[in-house]
């Protein structure tokens, strides 16, 4: 009967003091000696059995919260959780007033707590311990647990005043520190601490040791991961990166290879500008090195591409500098053959150009200089082969014409049309000389340079129409003015040197005449003209002077000249005039107002006065056929 009553202590786990209750009814029932010696015997048995299954089960608590350390650390998502369970579980499992845990800050040169379980004070929880200091202090630099049942009355660590003070106000007196091992290197330590004082278990140190083994896992794990992390955000970036590298070496590459196929295949500055436009987007204004507008391409041109101040303020800016400059929406890059610069590129677009668009329009700026560098060089070598051919017409060393057609033909002349001769005499010869060149192959013709001027062959029949629109033209290409003369049409090629000769005078005359500036031609200067003039063209300064009044003469039957005649004969009369016709003065009138309808304004003036006399006596000869009526 006895044992079953142990046994139902045992089953109900009785605490350790209800053990006595039997023997103690014994005693007082009077039971014998044996008996209660058996009792006795069989109490001892039982505390055994009970104080191992308390092991057991302490164990199996053990082992349970060590195993759902391990199931936490392999689902390992949180570091700081992990670590909050696993200081939660050694204050459970060692039944501790405080557990917490400390790893080194290597950036302070300190260690501080990472995790607190049962800690009340601030000032404890926000403790920093010096390297070597405390009771943490002597396990992290021995690598092995240590243990005091009175922190304050212990001398084998190195005592601080702020620890001291922390574990004070937390009313600390026992503790128990496990080095946190990876391989040789205490990565921190773990601490079981009570308030009261008590010695602790080699199974309680145990126990801590195989906790804090799992919290150097869990860090050491955290470690990997984060390593691991970075090492992937770091060969994506890298992935990112090469790739961005690669499709901006593609892009340039497609840009350089569609760019050199036009130059290949003979494209021009207006399709290498459309290719740049078209991969850069936005619109792209070219200028030569002069800051004149040679093309334009892309989108729609923008005010700040019409805005001539603006375009001609970062063109010459990124000139100057030799690369390529922003302003506003404005990026501009320069072009040239080493020191000499040769045209820019303006592109207009609205957002940051990347730094490989960027080198996309300096590769653009740099074919276009070397494309407008090549055109120059074929220009001025088919210059020089043109200038050749004129200056042999013009000192007539072409023996004949067949001579002079191989010769065109190999610089796609058309001798075919008719040609005018044409001298410019300008101030800066050099730029007029280049210019002229580039004119004159552009219109298929031939230019030279002789002396002080430049000598044009252009096709063309009026001299004088001709000789206009080349100044029109170099004043808008060179933005001055010259003394130009025409000459023409000659036949080629025995009359060009005559023709020259005739265009030289013509010059000459202008400048004498106060007329620097001027374009002209023999037949634009009246008398003068016909006095320089290669042959005496009586027509056709008869037809330039006075033309008009023989014509209406003529289809009307009228009397103009004959009036014309009267009028300088009376000394400009009007009444002797009209006596003279036998007509009234009214009548007088009205033919003057008629004749100056026809002669225009100014015809009284003093030169034209006399080209007028002269033209009515040169009439008067023709019709009194002193010239043959073919002059």
């Amino acid at each position: 009967m006895t044992r079953e009553i142990f046994l139902e202590m045992l089953e109900r786990e009785a605490p350790a003091v209800e053990f006595e209750a039997p023997l103690l009814e014994a005693r007082a029932a009077g039971a014998s000696a044996a008996t209660l010696a058996e009792l006795e015997a069989t109490k001892l048995a039982a505390l055994r059995v009970r104080a191992l299954l308390e092991r057991r089960a302490r164990r199996e608590a053990e082992l349970a919260a060590l195993f759902d350390t391990a199931s936490d650390l392999a689902a390992l998502r949180d570091v700081d959780a992990v670590l909050r369970a696993i200081v939660h579980r050694a204050r459970r499992l060692l039944h501790a007033d405080v557990a917490y845990l400390t790893v080194p800050d290597p950036q302070r040169d300190d260690t501080y707590m990472r995790v607190t379980d049962g800690a009340g004070a601030q000032a404890f929880r926000a403790c920093r311990l010096p390297m070597g200091a405390g009771l943490g202090g002597l396990v992290a630099q021995t690598g092995m647990p240590y243990c005091t049942a009175d922190y304050f009355a212990d001398r084998r660590f190195r005592h601080t005043e702020a620890i001291d003070s922390a574990v004070g106000e937390e009313g600390i007196v026992a503790i128990l520190g496990v080095p946190m091992k990876l391989g040789d290197r205490v990565i921190g330590v773990l601490f079981a601490s009570h308030r009261a004082a008590r010695p602790y278990a080699p199974e309680e140190i145990a126990l801590l040791v195989s906790l804090a083994a799992h919290a150097t896992i869990a860090l050491d794990s955290a470690r990997l991961l984060t390593d691991t992390r970075t090492a992937l955000a770091e060969l994506s970036a890298a992935n990112e990166a090469i790739r961005a590298h690669y499709d901006t070496v593609e892009r340039a590459a497609r840009a350089h290879d569609r760019m050199t196929d036009l130059v290949v295949r003979g494209g021009g500055v207006e399709d290498v500008a459309a290719v740049a436009a078209d991969i850069l987007g936005g619109a792209l204004l070219v200028l030569d090195a002069d800051g004149r507008r040679i093309a334009v391409a892309g989108a729609p041109v923008s005010e700040s591409l019409d805005d001539e101040d603006i375009v001609d303020e970062i063109s010459s800016t990124a000139a100057k500098l030799g690369r390529t400059v922003q302003m506003k929406q404005l990026w501009a890059a320069p072009g040239g053959a080493g020191s000499e610069p040769l045209c820019t590129l303006v592109l207009h677009y609205p957002h940051d150009l990347s730094p490989s668009d960027q080198r996309i329009l300096e590769r653009a700026a740099l074919v276009t200089a070397l494309l407008l560098l090549f055109q120059r060089s074929i220009a001025e070598v088919e210059g020089r082969v043109r200038g050749e051919l004129l200056d042999d017409l013009l000192n007539e060393r072409v023996p004949s014409a067949d001579a002079l057609a191989g010769r065109a033909r190999l610089l796609r002349l058309d001798l075919a049309q008719p040609h005018v001769l044409v001298v410019v005499d300008h101030g800066d010869q050099r730029r007029t000389a280049s210019w002229t060149t580039g004119y004159a192959l552009s219109r298929h013709g031939l230019a030279t340079t002789r002396g002080d001027h430049t000598v044009l062959l252009l096709p063309g029949t009026d001299p004088t129409a001709t000789a206009r629109d080349v100044a029109k033209d170099l004043a808008a290409g060179l933005e001055t003015a010259a003394t130009i003369a025409g000459a023409g049409p000659v036949e080629l090629p025995a009359a060009v040197a005559d023709a020259y000769g005739e265009a030289c005078r013509c010059v000459r005359v202008l400048h004498a005449l106060g007329k620097r500036g001027a374009a002209a031609s023999v037949d634009t200067l009246g008398f003068v003209g016909l006095l320089i003039s290669r042959g005496t063209d009586v027509v056709s300064f008869l037809d330039n002077t006075i033309g008009p009044v023989t014509d209406y003469d003529r289809r009307r039957g009228a009397s103009l000249i004959q009036t014309l005649e009267a009028y300088f004969a009376t000394g400009r009369s009007l009444s002797n005039s009209a006596k003279r016709l036998h007509i009234h003065v009214n009548t007088m009138t009205q033919r003057l107002e008629r004749i100056t309808g026809l002669l225009g304004e100014g015809w009284q003036e003093p030169d034209r006065e006399l080209e007028v006399q002269l033209a009515l006596r040169l009439h008067r000869l023709r019709e009194s056929a002193v010239f043959p009526p073919n002059l």
